[in-house]
Parts: C-alpha cells; structure tokens; sequence
C-alpha cells in the first residue's frame, strides 16, 4: 500500500456566470469557488461554496449540490477521464420542493468525500472540475415559459489542478457500489433477482421486462423502416430535427438496449426505498434496482415500469451511455426542438419514443 503523504493543497477556483435565461427573467449570476484537498487517510475532499450575487432569488437544482444524487465533477487522471461510480436515477420531473433558494448574497456551502465515488487510487496529476446540466437547473418552465426556446443550463467552475500519489486498496472495494459483491441471487429464465424480491415482485418484474422487449422492437422496427430523411412526428416529438449521425445514433442506441434485453444477464434489486423509479450505475452491467415508483407504475404507457428499465439499461456504457438532461414529457419534448444533440444523449428522451404515448406513426 502506498503512503500518501500530508498534501493540503487548497486550490481555489472562482468562475462569475451570467447565464442567460427565459425571456421575461432577469440575468442571472452566481460565483462558484471550488477548493480540493487530499487528507492523512487517503481521503480527497472537496469544498463548494456557490454564492449569489445578483439582485434577485436564485433557484437551483438540489439534485446537483448532492453527490449522492448525481454526479458533480469532471475529473480527468493525466488527461484520461475518471468514470463516475455513482447512480444514475429515474425520477420524476422536478417540482418546487426540489430547489434551493439562495437570497441575494446567500451563499450555499457543501463539503464532499470524492474518492468513495471516483478513482483516486493511482498516482497522477487529477484536474477536478465542478460541472452540472440539466435543462431544470434553475428552475421549472412555467406559463409563458413553457413556449420559449429553452436550453440545457451549466454551472461550472475552474479546474483545479492537484498531484495525489495514489493508495493501493486492500482487497475488493465496493466503494459506490451498493449491492454489490454479493450472491447473483434466484434466477428465472436467465434474470436474476437480489435486494429480497418477493414472488409478487419477481412476478412483476418479468411482466415488465416482456413488455419492455415489446416496446422496444417495436422502435428498432420504426427505427428500421424510416430514415433520417423520412422521420415522423413519433421520432421528431422525442429527437427534434433528424441528421444522418443523429438518426444513427439513436438507431445503434435501441438496437443496443434490445441486445442487453435479449442476449445479456439482467439483474433486478427490489431493496430499494427511495421515492424514485429506479437507478444504475453506468459501469456496472447490467444491475438495475427499483425503487417505490416503479412498483406504482403502469406495465405499459407513460412512464412506465416497461419504459423504466428501457431508460435505465440506456445508461450502461456499455448500453448507449445515455445520460439524465431532462425529466419529463414536456421537458423530453422541449430539450428535442431546442437541442436535437442533447436529445439523443437523454434517457428519458429514449423512454417516450418506446413507449409512444400519445400512439404518434
């Protein structure tokens, strides 16, 4: 095991955004510091102070001030791209009681772990960066809002730049692996089931996996039997504007989740609580675990429990890497005529093509 020396190196990084929003709001702007540091256990912790400086209320996301719910950073190792371990959720769209308010001047302070969820274990030089989209970063559209061209909002800092020497890790870490390391579980049919499933469960759960398949060969179907010059309202509704590569794309992405469906071992985990659908974590095949929503949800229609594990295996990278940009129908429908390239990246935007509610040719 190599020792890590005592590095407190405190690296500030201050970055003053004025990011442009809805047309009947006013500019906002908001002041970012990022300080990281390497402690005497081998821990990386990272401070984020996000400050308001404008005039007025400032909303944000509380998805993205919590490690546990999303994934913060950018961290690169010599310039290779450190793989976040933490979940990716399914979620409902946001509602007012999942903002912050920051008053004019209010600053919000949050102190992070980093190694549990991000690989620090070799030597190098790492460049971190605090970076976060989505489409509701700063707030839900409302009223005349919903008919604007909204776009996929960022909040960044600097890169700090920080050398850490590494640790060796004894034996098998699970770190930012929940469920992990355990027994595969019972299995039925080649799916397996872990997290205490019962039979109403597991019975469920393979109801929804039928129906998932069903939905999607019927997109690899449409998928097949159109092109980018002779889309439809059914594939411009999710993916906005079609070009050869973006058409391409989704095609290799639901093709993709078909395979993982058809051919690969899906494990399901009934353990979950949370008020979710259901999670994954991308570099972890292919393992979904289900919350209380999905259990809720109808096997067919909009958001679904079929729809749920289409846009939950569309995370794996080994999948199509999809990522969470926006929640929502109305969210999902907006993100495709504002940025057709973010549409083709979002799991959601993938769940409603499935499962085509409203029915669109």
């Amino acid at each position: 095991m190599t020792t890590i020396s005592r590095i407190i190196i405190t690296l500030a990084a201050v970055i003053s955004l004025t990011i442009s929003s809805f047309a009947n709001a006013s500019n906002r702007s908001l002041n970012v510091d990022l300080n990281v540091s390497s402690l005497d256990n081998g821990n990386v912790q990272a401070e984020l102070i996000i400050t308001n400086n404008g005039k007025g209320v400032q909303k944000i996301l509380s998805w993205y001030t919590d490690l546990e719910e999303e994934n913060l950073f950018a961290i690169a190792r010599d310039g290779e791209v450190i793989q976040f371990m933490g979940p990716h959720y399914k979620r409902h769209a946001p509602s007012d009681k999942d903002f912050i308010m920051l008053k004019p001047g209010q600053s919000l302070s949050k102190t992070f772990e980093l190694s549990g969820l991000y690989d620090f274990s070799q030597a190098g030089n790492y460049e971190v960066t605090y970076q976060v989209k989505s489409f509701d970063l700063f707030g839900r559209a409302t009223g005349k809002d919903k008919q604007a061209q909204r776009q996929v909002e960022q909040l960044k800092s600097n890169t700090v730049s920080i050398w850490f020497d590494g640790v060796s890790l004894k034996g098998t870490s699970n770190k930012g692996k929940p469920g992990g390391g355990g027994s595969t579980g019972e299995c039925i049919d080649g799916t397996c089931f872990t997290g205490r499933c019962d039979n109403s469960q597991k019975n469920d759960i393979m109801a929804a996996l039928s129906a998932a398949d069903q939905i999607t060969n019927d997109s690899v179907s449409y998928l097949n039997s159109h092109s980018a010059s002779n889309t439809s309202a059914r594939y411009q509704t999710w993916f906005g504007t079609a070009t050869s590569s973006r058409y391409n794309t989704v095609s290799a992405n639901f093709n993709a989740i078909n395979d993982a469906i058809d051919n690969q071992p899906l494990t399901f985990d009934c353990s979950c609580k949370k008020t979710y659908f259901a999670y994954v974590y991308p570099n972890q095949p292919y393992k979904v675990y289900l919350c209380r929503a999905f259990w809720s949800a109808n096997v067919l229609g909009t958001d679904s429990r079929a729809g749920t594990i289409v846009h939950e295996l569309s995370h794996f990278t080994a999948v199509a890497g999809t990522d969470d940009i926006v929640y929502g129908q109305s969210g999902a429908q907006s993100l495709a005529v504002s940025d057709p390239n973010q549409a083709i990246q979002n799991a959601d935007s993938h769940e409603y093509f499935a499962e085509n509610t409203p029915n669109q040719n």
